[in-house]
């Protein structure tokens, strides 16, 4: 199947949440998690589809260094509360002339969709399949509302183990053929396949409560997926890590931010056992940027928002994975990664959210020889490779 097409449909108002979408997910906007995914997913184009002018503009900025995204602007009726999911699918498609031979639905809340999922669906488009979903087995036992059981005999209660129980949509990926869609006007076409995802992946965002549930069960689903392996790369965030956090203005804006000499000495030891040495920020100051001319340091991403999926494409790149990293950052923007790498650390006065889940949080403050000590920590690991 040639050219494949990822739909991420978002839409400005949310009745449950204000502004969801973009709200931070264990530090990441909502709608970055599936969209990161997608873009390392086997699908060749991922469009973002919506009327919000700060996401437009949020994922040209954010995501340059891809050119496998696009963010257009949808129009007004399709981004309606009453207008369906299809409409805005239909709209974009009849845009392209249906220039594609597998489309994909992606649903921007479901935070727990991986590349697999999406590839899984995407693979099972063949011979007679037109169009795939993904599903959670669920054990529950059903009733309707006139207190009648609807999929086990109340009387012979089965034990879970032995019990089938149902599949349901999580409404998170579908797949359809370029064919099937046009012929329906939907999103599942005649014949049918199912992809499982986790049980965690039925869970619906729609209160302050599920936000909390959603987010804890990420950054858990994160922290299992941590391997440790040599550190050949350590990344590091500026404000909060080099810096105190502390900045001085004057009526011409930014004026000066204070660095530690030690550290730029304990980077540039590092460096001479071979560590990579990378700085990811989400400020785009040209006081961070002189500063590191001065330290020779060559990988200086600024303006990052998105670090996570920017960290996983350097990786990619630089072939090694996420256990050959070491990261140190010490607020929320940071936290995704934290939970992700092979060793995260923070400074002594990093944000408690970030200090619980961080492997090891240091003694030192921020600015104060945090990074000399994270530096320390990462040749005496290695010695034992």
């Amino acid at each position: 199947m040639s050219r494949k097409i990822g739909f991420i449909p978002l839409r400005k108002g949310s009745k449950g949440i204000s502004n969801k979408n973009k709200r931070k997910m264990v530090g990441r906007p909502l709608f970055t998690w599936v969209l990161g995914e997608a873009i390392f997913s086997n699908l060749d184009e991922v469009v973002v589809y919506t009327d919000d002018e700060g996401i437009i503009d949020f994922i040209k900025k954010e995501y340059h260094w891809t050119n496998k995204v696009r963010a257009l602007k949808r129009s007004d009726v399709s981004a309606t509360d009453k207008a369906s999911t299809e409409t805005a699918i239909i709209e974009y498609c009849e845009s392209i002339n249906y220039d594609f031979d597998a489309f994909c639905l992606l649903q921007a809340t479901s935070p727990f969709t991986k590349k697999e999922d999406i590839n899984s669906c995407l693979f099972k488009l063949d011979g007679n399949i037109d169009s795939a979903l993904t599903v959670v087995n669920t054990h529950r036992f059903l009733w309707d509302k006139n207190g009648k059981p609807l999929n086990y005999n109340p009387l012979q209660r089965p034990r879970r183990q032995d019990f089938e129980g149902l599949l349901i949509e999580n409404g998170a990926v579908y797949t359809i053929t370029k064919q099937a869609l046009k012929k329906h006007q939907n999103r599942i076409g005649d014949n049918t396949a199912i992809v499982k995802m986790p049980e965690d992946s039925l869970l619906e965002i729609d209160s302050e409560s599920d936000w909390v549930a959603v987010e804890s069960l990420l950054i858990e689903r994160q922290k299992r997926e941590k391997k440790s392996d040599k550190i050949t790369h350590v990344v590091l965030d500026v404000d909060g890590v080099f810096t105190d956090g502390t900045i001085t203005y004057t009526k011409e804006g930014e004026h000066t931010k204070s660095f530690d000499m030690r550290d730029g000495m304990g980077l540039e030891i590092l460096r001479q056992f071979n560590v990579a040495v990378m700085i990811m920020t989400s400020e785009n100051s040209q006081l961070v940027a002189r500063r590191m001319e001065k330290l020779k340091l060559n990988y200086v991403f600024l303006g990052v928002k998105d670090k996570h999926t920017l960290l996983k494409n350097i990786v990619a790149d630089a072939g090694i994975s996420l256990s050959n990293v070491a990261y140190v950052g010490d607020d929320v923007n940071d936290l995704t990664n934290i939970c992700s790498v092979g060793w995260s650390l923070a400074p002594n006065n990093a944000t408690d959210i970030v200090k619980t889940h961080a492997d090891i949080v240091l003694s030192k403050n921020s600015g104060a020889g945090a990074i000399r000590e994270a530096c320390e920590f990462v040749m005496n690991y290695n010695k034992r490779f």
